[in-house]
């Protein structure tokens, strides 16, 4: 069953009935680190269990800040009286406090792999940004950085990174698939999977999942946001290296 998706909330939207119990995901359509949370509440199955609720980043509720999250960012999870943020920490919790599939293994040495590579999501972020706004040809570090993702993916059987879908993909996808990939492409001439048949393999078979797929949004939109946001074009500054 695809799935209904809300209205997205703006500043003339009046505020949900806070802290009523409803347990709601905030997030935007178009911020990859609020889709990192989303996919995981899908793959969980949790689309009846954890309400869905979009902000318009560019025109933000007041309420959205001053009564539910100071940090004024997404995503956000409102659960049990509470309000917790940062995406790699809600899908762990998500993942460990709700029903559904286990997103990480019980395998140490996996949990530790995943762990390592958890950590290195926001180094890769970092290396394809400033990339893409140098000057030039892409940089050798974001060859090193590809080549990493490479190794990684060669570690278990299966074309995920921990052999079976988790967590880690789920942190990776939304930047590399859906932003890195196809920035390189337009922007550096530069193709991330060129000569890496295992990163090939794994965009593949994300596509191939409809927790994710169900995520994602129209590329052209998309990608002419983040050339704004990131100064490629004329437009408002809102840089991606953070969570918005």
């Amino acid at each position: 069953m695809i799935e209904q998706l809300p209205s997205i909330l703006d500043a003339s939207a009046d505020p949900p009935i806070l802290f009523d119990g409803t347990t709601r995901l905030y997030v935007s359509y178009t911020c990859p680190f609020a889709q990192r949370t989303w996919i995981t509440r899908n793959y969980k199955g949790l689309q009846e269990k954890i309400k869905l609720v979009p902000i318009d980043l560019q025109n933000r509720p007041n309420w959205y800040k001053e009564k539910l999250y100071p940090e004024n960012k997404v995503p956000a999870l409102e659960h049990n009286n509470e309000v917790k943020g940062e995406s790699l920490d809600l899908i762990h919790y998500i993942d460990e406090n709700f029903e559904g599939p286990k997103l990480l293994p019980e395998d140490p040495t996996k949990q530790e792999f995943a762990t390592e590579l958890l950590s290195y999501s926001d180094t890769l972020n970092k290396v394809n940004f400033f990339a893409i706004k140098s000057k030039g040809d892409a940089h050798y570090e974001v060859g090193v950085a590809y080549d990493k993702l490479e190794e990684a993916l060669a570690k278990f059987d299966g074309p995920f990174f921990l052999g079976e879908f988790s967590l880690v993909d789920i942190a990776y996808a939304p930047f590399v698939v859906e932003r890195f990939k196809p920035l390189f492409s337009e922007v550096k001439n530069y193709d991330v999977t060129k000569g890496r048949p295992k990163l090939t393999k794994w965009i593949e078979e994300l596509n191939k999942i409809d927790a994710y797929t169900a995520t994602k949004h129209d590329p052209t939109e998309l990608l002419g946001g983040i050339k704004k946001r990131l100064g490629l074009n004329e437009g408002p500054q809102c840089p991606l290296q953070v969570e918005l």
